[in-house]
């Protein structure tokens, strides 16, 4: 027993034995400063130093953006910004798909490959109702009638059945229809001859959304209008008009030319475009 008591007033001597740290001047040994320390104190200083630091570290990774820089730590900052990015990264390569079908899209108006559907509901019904299974007696009156609201529907407006809006179709050019629209030919346009230098009118109000040359084509300029309508003109000699930019019915988009390796002499060559179809535009638009 004597001895352990021993032991511990030992080491409680050297704990609490005191110790002087001095700072000397280098050069002429001059005590600068001084310290009475002891082990204990030490002990003490160096265990409050090192909470202290732990502390303030953890401080600084839990309530300062410097968390951000550790290694392997993610934020629910970090995570939500990396979900926007993500939900944004998807909706672009969207709309870079729908380009890129929409470009493709203008590719073939411009090639004419496209194919088309070779019945619709008029042809059906002309199949399904022939004259020798149904025969009905018309007046005079209901003869002139008919050719009437015809005449007024294929000059006046082009409607669209899924919106209920109606767009009214200017003539481009006016002059003589060298070739007519044909789908046997492929052709999906109607030629119309004009003097060379003549302005093309744009049919609707609309925009570019194409307005370059091609090597077959000439100066082409293609304009969008309401209800997936769509305009070409090709062959021109100059186009009035940029990629982009707004354009009214009736305004000057082009002159008339004989441009690219496919034009024969100074003419307009007019596509309608409807949903992503051609039609004949001289159902439509009166060129005389």
């Amino acid at each position: 027993m004597n001895a352990k008591t021993s032991k511990r007033k030992k080491i409680a001597k050297k704990l609490l034995h005191k110790y002087r740290l001095v700072i000397l001047n280098e050069d002429s040994f001059e005590e600068r400063l001084s310290f009475k320390l002891t082990r204990l104190n030490v002990f003490i200083l160096s265990g409050v130093a090192a909470i202290l630091l732990i502390g303030l570290t953890t401080l600084l990774i839990a309530f300062t953006p410097l968390r951000e820089y550790i290694p392997g730590y993610s934020s629910a900052a970090l995570k939500k910004d990396a979900r926007i990015l993500l939900a944004k990264t998807d909706s672009l390569q969207n709309i870079i798909r729908v380009n890129e079908q929409y470009y493709g899209s203008i590719k073939n108006v411009l090639t004419g490959d496209v194919a088309i559907i070779e019945f619709d509901r008029d042809s059906i019904q002309e199949q399904v109702f022939t004259s020798d299974e149904l025969e009905v007696e018309t007046s005079r009156a209901d003869s002139l009638l008919r050719e009437t609201v015809a005449q007024e529907d294929k000059y006046n407006l082009f409607q669209s059945a899924s919106s209920g809006s109606e767009i009214a179709l200017f003539t481009p050019i006016n002059g003589i229809i060298s070739q007519s629209y044909s789908i046997r030919d492929k052709h999906y346009a109607l030629d119309i001859v004009a003097e060379k230098g003549a302005p093309v009118l744009a049919a609707a109000d609309g925009i570019v959304i194409f307005a370059e040359w091609t090597a077959e084509t000439g100066h082409v300029i293609i304009l969008r209008h309401d209800n997936d309508l769509i305009t070409v003109y090709k062959h021109n000699e100059s186009l009035a008009k940029i990629q982009g930019e707004l354009v009214t019915a009736g305004e000057v988009i082009a002159t008339v030319g004989n441009t690219g390796e496919l034009s024969t002499g100074p003419h307009l060559h007019f596509e309608l475009w409807a949903d992503g179809y051609p039609i004949n535009p001289i159902d439509f638009i009166d060129f005389n």
